[in-house]
């Protein structure tokens, strides 16, 4: 995720379908269920803020964390252009996060754990996280599951028309990493003529089983793992799962 100047350039227009106001009552609904209904929460792979403002009118004091500088550059420029002080951005990998101080809450959403693609990384960045979340703390995150990277993601192309953008998102799936690796190709008009540039990254799915083992042993206790944007249980068709877990 280091990088992305391509993607933060469109990153906003390709989520504009993506209810963040939503996204945000989800959010502090579940951390307000286990306990922290206000105080600092840490936004995770923050990307252009969206959600962060999203919390800020909520109450929360949020900081945004992102690997992309670029990325952060759209999030610093919102606070510009509505007018309010800018809460604190900082450019971190996941795996090397290193805050301030502590916080009530973290959350990391819209897939970003899945971006790193070594159980070992995931584990790094649990432990790394634990060490800024106060006694109790929360830590709310969703992720792909393998049921999405193989029967949804898989090697499949998605063609996506924002007027003046073009996307076309390839997929290539392998089935022994559950990574898949993905290219974006954008096509914007310019004058009538259009100019291609490109994006590539990619996600590793793990198990319910194994992420919840990566949290126990970074000393989180897994209180609840929920269907995306419900409070029901994951079935094996479920595509994206959301934990709730707890530093103790």
């Amino acid at each position: 995720m280091n990088g992305y100047g391509v993607f933060a350039k469109y990153y906003d227009k390709l989520t504009e379908n993506v209810n963040y106001k939503g996204r945000a009552d989800y959010v502090s609904t579940l951390l307000s269920t286990f306990g922290v209904k206000g105080g600092t929460v840490v936004d995770l792979a923050c990307g252009t803020g969206s959600l962060t403002y999203e919390l800020l009118e909520k109450g929360f004091d949020v900081i945004g964390v992102d690997a992309s500088s670029e990325m952060l550059s759209v999030a610093q420029q919102k606070a510009f252009d509505k007018g309010i002080d800018q809460p604190m951005f900082l450019c971190q990998p996941l795996e090397k996060l290193d805050l301030y101080g502590t916080a009530n809450a973290a959350i990391c959403m819209l897939d970003s754990v899945n971006h790193i693609t070594e159980l070992e990384g995931v584990k790094r960045f649990f432990k790394r996280l634990y060490n800024f979340l106060n006694p109790s703390g929360l830590f709310v995150f969703d992720v792909n599951t393998i049921y999405k990277h193989k029967n949804i993601l898989g090697d499949n192309t998605f063609v996506q028309d924002y007027e003046d953008v073009y996307c076309v998102w390839q997929n290539s799936y392998n089935p022994k990493t559950d990574i898949v690796d993905i290219t974006l190709d954008f096509f914007e008009e310019n004058n009538g003529v259009y100019i291609r540039s490109n994006e590539s990254f990619s996600e590793r799915a793990y198990s319910i089983n194994d992420i919840n083992k990566q949290l126990n042993k970074s000393g989180f206790e897994v209180l609840a793992v929920y269907e995306y944007m419900t409070k029901l249980p994951v079935t094996e068709t479920t595509q994206r799962a959301v934990f709730v877990a707890k530093k103790i």
